[in-house]
């Protein structure tokens, strides 16, 4: 009997678990697969052509890996699906005397990043006495699996049912002089102090307080984002700081609901949803399925939410995952790159491509700067990376004017971030190539 060659014996291996039907060769897989910047991981790949309805190329893609930021499209599904064409900024209450608001989630009010606030200048404009009601956020302000120690960084902020300023404060250093957003830190404990030499200046947080220490020099100039710990308390002060009225926090449950209940709309929700898709934005993410869950449940929590989706738009999935936040954060969460593919085919059939290409990163723009330089305008995607994960879901446009959906995930794998995207760039271009 002849001696199989390693060689075959591991060719014989990887035909086994993969599955073609399109210009997708073995030769372009083998050397993706085999880079030794990702040789170390797990690899799934799904690329399917939806106006044939037929799979280029499957290879692990039953099997569950933890998608980092990916988790987005699901969110962008939910928010395109249930919040209409406008945020809705609050809801309230009105009598001879007072406003009671009524939160919503709107994670936009008083955000740097938003210029216009439909909800300030209607509390400006009104002479009565303002109230904000609570009780409806049965949730955490953090996710099942996010790693506690980020909690200072900026792409962890708090989740809450009536956020400001993003739940964050933009501290401006100049040299020794600070300023912020919010202007008036005075519910804060802020302090400064001259950093040694050849620190780089920075702000510490207390890990359960609103303590803020910032560490400057005489020469570095930057712009630190750092989130605070939310309260409907702090939510109104900061919200009277910027109305200079005073307002106050009720229970929902003391209130009497019977009456009308008004809306004031904030911004458009693809306003929202670009910057959340192209910049990966985890807190307007967690906000979104906040926002949604508010909408058909009546109050806010994810994990309720996402039995109800999972049960309902999105029964069909081809295999059931592990889903647990809205913005990817989490290392619980666990889908099939069959599963993007389905979700990517949804969207595109329910809400059109040109529409979601205004929201998605393309070649050198956003979360792809500095990759895909070649096929700007020809990719749309969502990436998604943690430390040993890297992916990428999205819709491809081939050299033969052919729209593919593509779902690729590396799990595991111990070299860069950098690396496992570039070799997954390079296996796209040559799919895009040869199709």
């Amino acid at each position: 009997m002849k001696k199989i060659s390693t060689e075959f014996f591991s060719f014989l291996l990887l035909f086994c678990s993969c599955s073609t039907t399109g210009q997708v060769t073995q030769k372009q897989v083998s050397a993706f697969t085999d880079d030794s910047a990702i040789i170390t991981g797990h690899v799934g790949i799904s690329i399917y052509e939806p106006a044939t309805g037929k799979y280029l190329y499957n290879y692990n893609a039953e099997k569950n890996f933890t998608p980092s930021s990916n988790v987005k499209l699901f969110s962008l599904y939910a928010g395109l699906k249930y919040l209409g064409d406008s945020l809705l900024g609050v809801k309230y209450i009105e009598t001879d005397t007072s406003i009671l608001l009524i939160p919503t989630g709107d994670p936009t009010l008083l955000h740097p990043d938003f210029s216009n606030h439909p909800v300030i200048d209607f509390l400006r404009s009104s002479k009565k006495n303002i109230y904000l009601g609570g009780n409806i956020f049965k949730s955490t302000m953090y996710g099942n699996g996010w790693a506690w120690n980020d909690y200072p960084d900026y792409y962890m902020a708090e989740r809450s049912a009536f956020p400001v300023y993003g739940n964050c404060i933009t501290f401006d250093i100049k040299k020794n002089f600070v300023s912020s957003i919010p202007k008036n830190l005075s519910p804060f404990i802020v302090t400064t102090e001259l950093q040694q030499k050849d620190k780089a200046i920075n702000v510490e947080r207390a890990f359960f307080s609103n303590s803020f220490k910032i560490l400057t020099d005489k020469k570095t100039s930057e712009i630190i984002i750092t989130p605070f710990v939310t309260s409907d308390s702090l939510a109104a002060r900061l919200l009277s700081d910027s109305l200079h009225k005073k307002i106050t926090v009720l229970p929902l449950p003391e209130l009497n609901i019977n009456k009308k209940i008004n809306t004031v709309y904030s911004c458009p929700v693809d306003s929202l949803f670009k910057p959340m898709m192209f910049n990966s934005d985890n807190f307007f993410a967690e906000q979104t399925l906040m926002m949604v869950s508010n909408k058909l449940l009546g109050y806010m929590n994810e994990t309720d939410l996402i039995d109800s989706l999972l049960k309902t738009d999105l029964k069909d999935l081809p295999q059931k995952p592990r889903w647990v936040d809205g913005s990817g954060l989490s290392r619980y969460n666990l889908f099939t790159p069959k599963d993007f593919i389905f979700l990517l085919d949804k969207l595109q059939k329910e809400f059109g491509l040109e529409r979601l290409k205004r929201m998605l990163t393309t070649g050198g723009q956003g979360s792809l700067t500095g990759y895909y330089l070649k096929d700007a305008g020809f990719i749309y995607a969502k990436t998604g990376s943690m430390s040993n994960n890297v992916s990428i879901s999205g819709y491809l446009i081939s050299k033969k004017n052919k729209l593919l959906l593509f779902s690729i995930h590396i799990n595991g794998f111990t070299g860069s971030g950098r690396t496992g995207r570039l070799a997954i760039e390079k296996f796209i271009q040559a799919v895009r190539a040869n199709n």
